[in-house]
C-alpha cells in the first residue's frame, strides 16, 4: 500500500466500498483482503489529490446508514402480524406453528434487529478508524471551546465519529417511530412479572426487554452531555408513574387484610421484588428513583398506620417488627423521629424501674451496675436492630443521662455522681477482685461517668475517697489507681486531674523522704523509740479541710519524741515550711498483750492514745480520759465507743456519761491475734458528705465568678441573657450551674465593683477596668 496521496475515481471506489460496509452493517462475512482493501480506500479518499474527498465520504456513508435504517424499519420491524405467520415454519403434517404473542413481536423484532445493527456498527466504526481520527476528531470542539462559547459552528454542524453517527441514525428513524409502542410492551411485560404472569418464555423475555430498554441507553452513550435523556425522558418517567400506581393498588389491598407486622413484612418484600427486577432491566441510575416511588406510596402515605402499634413494638420489644419498621422508616425524611422517642422514653422507664428498687450498703454497686446493664441491652438492641444507627445511640444517650442526673425535686441533691465515686472507690480497696476484673469494671464505669452532668461533684467525693486510700494504704494496687485516674485524664482532660496526680506525688516523695529521716537517725545515732513512718502532703492538693479545724489532742508521751525528732528533720532540710500533724488521720500498729495471748492491732491515734492510758491503771471514768487526752467530747466518745464494741475496754453501765468508769478487759479473747478496729471510723458519716458538697457549692461559685469577670474581660459589654449562656457553654464540662446561682455571682461582682449595670439598660453589663 502507497501513503502518497493521489487522484481517484471517488465513484469507483465508493461502489466496492458501499458494498463492504453493507456487509459489515448487515454482520455478513467479509474475507480479510477485501477488509484491508477497504482500510486503503478509506485512506486514499480522505487523502486525495488535489483535494480529499473525506466530506463526501461521510455524506454518502450517512445516507447509505439513513437508507439502511429506514428499511429496516419497514422490513424487518414493522412488518404485519399475517406476514409474520406466513413465514412461520410448517411442521412435518403440512400445519403451520403458532406464532409468538402478539404483544412480543415487536419486541422481539426489534430487539433481533438491534443486535444485529449495534454489533455491525462497532464493526463499521473500526472500519472508518481514519476517518474518525485525522478528520472528525480534528473538527470536534474541545471542553474549554464549549465552556467558554468559542464554538462558531452549532452542534448540527458538527460532525459525529461513525460510530455515533449510526446510533443517531437508529434513534432518528428507529427509536422516535416506535418509542411509545415499545414502551407500551416493555411496560406489559414488567407488569405481568410483577404480577408473575410471563409464560414458559421467561428467560427470552427478560433479554429482550432488557436489551430493547439498553438500547435506549446506548444511541446516547457517546455523546457529550445527557447521555441519559432519551432513556429518562422517553421510558424512565413513564415506567415510574404506572410503577407507582401498582404500588398504590398493592398498598391499598394490603391495608385491607393485613396486621402492621404483616404488612411491613409484605412490603420488604415487594422492595426486594422491585429491586431484584430492577437490576435485572433497569440503567442503575434508576433504581434508586423507583426505590424512592415505591416508598412514597407505601410508606410515607401511610406513616400513621405504621406508627399505630408503635409503642406496643417497644414496649414488648419486638425485635422483627421493630427491625422492620427501621428498614422502612429510615429512607423517610423525618420518618424515624416518633420511633426515636418512644424508644427514649422506654430506656428511660426500663432505667427508672432498675434503679427504683435499690436499698441497703451496697446501693453504690447496685446502681452503677444496674445502669450499665440497661445500656449494654439497648445498645446490644441498638446494633442488632437498629444497625448501630447514631440517631438511636443519641437516644440512648439522652435516655441515660436523663436517668442518671434526674433530681426528683428541687431540694434534693443528685446522687449519682457520689454513688459512681463511692463504686469506684469500693473497686479499689483491697479486695479479693483480680486486677484483670477490676480493669474491666473501672473501663465500664466510666460509660455511667460521662453521663453525669455534675461532674466536679464526682471530682471531691473521688477526691476524697483516694485521700483515705492512700493514707490508710487501703489500695488494691497503685497500678489500678493510676489507671482510673488516666482513664478520667481522657474522659475531662489534665485540669481535672492535677490534683490527683499531686497526692501521688506525695505519697511518692513521702518513701523518699522517710528513707532519709531513717538515714539522719543512724547517723545521728537517734532512736525514735517506736516504728514512725511520716506522708508529708501538700495542703492544697488534697481535700482534708482546713488545717486550722484539726482538733485539740494531748499526744502521748510515746509518739511525742518521734514528732520532735521528725520536724528537727525537717526543718533542717527544707525551711520556710510549716508543718500542721493531721493526727486524727494517723494510724498505727500496737501490740496488746493479755494473760492468755498476745495481739497486734491496727488502730487510729486517738485509739492509741486511749488504750496507752491503761498500761498503769486499770480503770477510769470518761470525763478523766477525755480531759487527759483533750479530745473532743464528740471525738473521744465515738473511737471510745470503737473500743468497747471491739470488747478491749468494758463499761461499768451501758449509757455512755461522764461518771461512767472504763476499764480494760482482762479476760479479753480473740481467734484472730492480728485484726483491726479502724474500718467503721473509716466510713464516710453523713456530716462528711454534707461537708463535700457545700465545698461543691463554694468551689462552684469561684469558678461562676472567675468565669464572669473572664468573659467581661474580654467582651467588655455583654447583655444579660447573652453572658448567661456563654457562662453555660463554659461550665457545661464541669458541671450545669443553676441560673440563680448565677445571677447571685453576678450580684456579688456587681457588688465587689468588678462589673456594672450600664446606664442605658439594666439588661447590660460592662467591665470596670
Amino acid at each position: 500500500m502507497s501513503l502518497k496521496p493521489k487522484k481517484i475515481e471517488f465513484d469507483e471506489i465508493w461502489k466496492g466500498l458501499r458494498e463492504t460496509v453493507h456487509q459489515v452493517i448487515t454482520l455478513k462475512s467479509v474475507r480479510r483482503s477485501v477488509w484491508n482493501d477497504r482500510f486503503d480506500d478509506v485512506y486514499a479518499i480522505c487523502v486525495a489529490l488535489p483535494e480529499p474527498l473525506a466530506d463526501r465520504l461521510y455524506l454518502e456513508t450517512k445516507a447509505f446508514l439513513e437508507n439502511h435504517v429506514q428499511e429496516l424499519l419497514l422490513q424487518r420491524v414493522l412488518i404485519s402480524d399475517s406476514d409474520h405467520a406466513s413465514k412461520a415454519k410448517m411442521s412435518d403434517d403440512g400445519t403451520s406453528s403458532s406464532s409468538p404473542a402478539t404483544s412480543d413481536q415487536l419486541l422481539a423484532r426489534y430487539y433481533d434487529t438491534w443486535m444485529e445493527y449495534s454489533r455491525g456498527s462497532q464493526y463499521l466504526h473500526n472500519l472508518y478508524q481514519y476517518l474518525n481520527n485525522q478528520y472528525i476528531k480534528k473538527q470536534k470542539h474541545n471542553e474549554a471551546e464549549i465552556v467558554y462559547g468559542c464554538n462558531h459552528l452549532s452542534d448540527n454542524q458538527e460532525k459525529m465519529e461513525i460510530g455515533e453517527l449510526e446510533l443517531e441514525i437508529w434513534n432518528q428513524y428507529m427509536i422516535q417511530r416506535l418509542g411509545n409502542e415499545l414502551v407500551d410492551q416493555i411496560l406489559s411485560g414488567i407488569n405481568a412479572e410483577r404480577s408473575n404472569k410471563t409464560t414458559g418464555q421467561h428467560n427470552k423475555n427478560t433479554e429482550i426487554i432488557r436489551g430493547v430498554i439498553q438500547s435506549f441507553v446506548a444511541v446516547q452513550e457517546d455523546r457529550r452531555k445527557g447521555s441519559l435523556a432519551l432513556y429518562q425522558e422517553l421510558f424512565e418517567a413513564r415506567m415510574l408513574e404506572e410503577s407507582g400506581e401498582n404500588f398504590r393498588i398493592v398498598a391499598s389491598e394490603l391495608l385491607q387484610v393485613c396486621s402492621v407486622s404483616q404488612y411491613m413484612e409484605r412490603i420488604i418484600k415487594k422492595f426486594d421484588e422491585e429491586e431484584k427486577l430492577a437490576n435485572i432491566y433497569l440503567h442503575a441510575s434508576s433504581v434508586p428513583k423507583l426505590r424512592k416511588v415505591c416508598e412514597e406510596e407505601m410508606v410515607t402515605k401511610h406513616m400513621n398506620f405504621l406508627y399505630s402499634e408503635c409503642k406496643e413494638m417497644v414496649a414488648n420489644e419486638r425485635i422483627a417488627d421493630l427491625r422492620n419498621l427501621y428498614i422502612l422508616l429510615k429512607p423517610v425524611t423525618d420518618g424515624l423521629k416518633r420511633l426515636i422517642d418512644v424508644f427514649l422514653e422506654h430506656i428511660k422507664e426500663q432505667g427508672k424501674k432498675t434503679i427504683a428498687c435499690m436499698k441497703g450498703d451496697s446501693v453504690h454497686i447496685q446502681f452503677v451496675e444496674n445502669m450499665l446493664d440497661v445500656h449494654r441491652k439497648y445498645e446490644e438492641l441498638i446494633h442488632s436492630t437498629f444497625k448501630s444507627d447514631p440517631l438511636f445511640l443519641g437516644a440512648l444517650d439522652k435516655a441515660c443521662a436523663r436517668i442518671i442526673n434526674e433530681k426528683h425535686s428541687n431540694n434534693q441533691v443528685c446522687r449519682s455522681a457520689e454513688l459512681v465515686a463511692k463504686y469506684c472507690d469500693s473497686l479499689l480497696k483491697k479486695s479479693k477482685t483480680t486486677e484483670g476484673e477490676i480493669d474491666q469494671k473501672l473501663t465500664r464505669s466510666i460509660i455511667i461517668f460521662k453521663y453525669i452532668e455534675d461532674k466536679d461533684v464526682y471530682q471531691k467525693f473521688y477526691s476524697r475517697m483516694l485521700a483515705k486510700r492512700l493514707i490508710h494504704e487501703q489500695s488494691q494496687s497503685m497500678d489500678a489507681e493510676e489507671l482510673m485516674i488516666n482513664k478520667l485524664k481522657q474522659a475531662c482532660g489534665y485540669e481535672f486531674t492535677n490534683k490527683l496526680h499531686r497526692m501521688f506525688t506525695d505519697i511518692s516523695v513521702s518513701t523518699d523522704l522517710n528513707a532519709k529521716f531513717s538515714k539522719y537517725l543512724n547517723d545521728n545515732e537517734l532512736e525514735t523509740g517506736i516504728n514512725f513512718t511520716v506522708k508529708v502532703l501538700q495542703a492544697g492538693a488534697w481535700p482534708l479541710g482546713p488545717t486550722q479545724a484539726v482538733a485539740s489532742f494531748a499526744i502521748p508521751q510515746e509518739f511525742e519524741k518521734s514528732i520532735r525528732l521528725f520536724e528537727k528533720f525537717y526543718h533542717i532540710n527544707f525551711s520556710g515550711r510549716k508543718l500542721t500533724w493531721l493526727l486524727h488521720l494517723c494510724h498505727g500498729e500496737m501490740k496488746l498483750s493479755f494473760e492468755k495471748r498476745n495481739y497486734i492491732v491496727t488502730m487510729q491515734t486517738y485509739q492509741m492514745a486511749i488504750l496507752l492510758m491503761f498500761e498503769n491503771t486499770d480503770k477510769y471514768t470518761c470525763k478523766e480520759l477525755q480531759t487527759s487526752l483533750q479530745l473532743q467530747q464528740e471525738i473521744f466518745q465515738r473511737h471510745l465507743q470503737s473500743l468497747v464494741e471491739a470488747k478491749i475496754l468494758l463499761l461499768n453501765e451501758e449509757k455512755m456519761n461522764d461518771d461512767t468508769e472504763v476499764s480494760i478487759n482482762m479476760n479479753y479473747n480473740n481467734k484472730r491475734t492480728k485484726f483491726k478496729i479502724t474500718t467503721n471510723l473509716q466510713k464516710e458519716t453523713p456530716q462528711e458528705v454534707e461537708h463535700t458538697m457545700n465545698a461543691v457549692d463554694e468551689d462552684r461559685k469561684m469558678y461562676l465568678q472567675a468565669a464572669i469577670v473572664r468573659i467581661m474581660k474580654s467582651r467588655k459589654v455583654l447583655r444579660h441573657n447573652a453572658l448567661i449562656q456563654e457562662i453555660l457553654s463554659q461550665s457545661k464540662v464541669s458541671f450545669a450551674p443553676n441560673v440563680s446561682m448565677i445571677k447571685k455571682c453576678i450580684e456579688s461582682l456587681i457588688d465587689k465593683q468588678y462589673i456594672e449595670r450600664t446606664p442605658n439598660s439594666g439588661d447590660e453589663y460592662s467591665y470596670v477596668a
